[in-house]
């Protein structure tokens, strides 16, 4: 359920309107999960693969739910884009790389791509590039927690958590327990920063 409350950001210069909380936030996942175990008869071939940063923790709390559901261990894997981001300042002679972790072999698997916020479809292209460079999986789905919109390029997610239509001088915040302390969605009033 989601609230309408004000809260100081991160930032503590604007305000933040609270779009879900914890457990609104449970639910939907779980529903994400039972879809993904409906439109996949062969789980024994999908593969999670989160977006690092916060795919990651969202691709193993689903994977722990298929679990749960149908006593099968999906395999779990995480990609970092950094150096495949068509938005990156070329300035920046350090960006932070974290590792790409894909322990299994990509070929003959169903991939799911799993992100907190879908936006421009930049992030997922640059994923979908990174995925290929270690392998060729069977088929690629894409799994995202809030789909904002304001698409650039031409993705579309298999499976949404929440539609959560914005503008562009506004920011969906994902916060998660394993990241950020507590789970919450954030709607940020604040120019944008990164292409998503």
């Amino acid at each position: 359920m989601s609230t309408h409350a004000r809260t100081p950001s991160a930032g503590g210069s604007a305000a933040a309107k609270t779009l879900l909380q914890a457990e609104a936030l449970s639910r939907t996942l779980s529903r994400i999960a039972h879809e993904i175990i409906e439109r996949n008869d062969d789980l024994d071939t999908v593969a999670l693969v989160g977006i690092r940063t916060r795919g990651v923790p969202l691709a193993e709390r689903l994977a722990e739910l298929i679990e749960e559901r149908t006593a099968l261990e999906v395999e779990l894997g995480a990609v970092d884009i950094t150096f495949h981001r068509d938005d990156r300042d070329p300035a920046t002679q350090h960006p932070v790389v974290t590792a790409t972790e894909l322990d299994f072999e990509l070929e003959g698997t169903t991939c799911i791509l799993v992100d907190d916020v879908l936006y421009t479809g930049r992030t997922i292209r640059a994923a979908i590039e990174t995925l290929f460079e270690h392998g060729r999986p069977a088929r690629v789905q894409l799994a995202v927690l809030v789909d904002r919109g304001h698409r650039e390029l031409p993705i579309r997610p298999d499976y949404v958590g929440k539609n959560l239509p914005t503008s562009r001088a506004e920011r969906i915040q994902v916060q998660l327990v394993e990241t950020d302390g507590v789970d919450q969605v954030l709607l940020v009033d604040a120019p944008e920063e990164a292409t998503t």
